[in-house]
């Protein structure tokens, strides 16, 4: 073989391969924008359910139902909504209740669930930490 004849064959193989590739890249353009609008709609469903959850866990407190007071409740968020002292308003804690505030059909999160067996197996302690002297001192003046 001529090293012409080399040059054309390998210039053809290049070129085929440069083809190919257009075609798929194309294939696989033509596949994503069918998809992107599903996608798309798919996840602002779920942004919504989410925010529309965040929202309804904020509001439970002064809803009619809720069994606690308002102002005995502390927000939490993660990994539980709502801490319940009961008795906080009167200055005289008699209880401490966790609270996860739940709408439609969800449930609870692995966290979650682990967070309830363990309270609900007495593993809760009380622990006081106290800021060394020295960080809190009145330095010079």
């Amino acid at each position: 073989m001529e090293f012409y004849q080399v040059i054309v064959i390998l210039v053809f193989f290049l070129v085929v391969l440069f083809i190919g590739y257009l075609i798929g890249n194309w294939v696989s353009n033509k596949k994503w924008e069918e998809k992107v609008p599903g996608i798309r709609e798919d996840a602002i469903k779920r942004s919504r359910a989410v925010i529309g959850g965040q929202f309804s866990e904020n509001l439970a407190p002064y809803l009619p139902d809720f069994p606690f007071k308002p102002t005995d409740c502390k927000f939490m968020g993660k990994p539980i909504d709502f801490i319940v002292f009961k008795g906080m308003d009167e200055k005289d804690i008699t209880e401490v209740t966790f609270v996860e505030v739940k709408s439609g059909k969800s449930g609870l999160s692995t966290p979650e669930r682990k967070l309830r067996d363990v309270i609900k197996d007495n593993k809760v302690t009380w622990e006081e930490y106290r800021i060394p002297a020295e960080i809190t001192a009145k330095k010079g003046g």
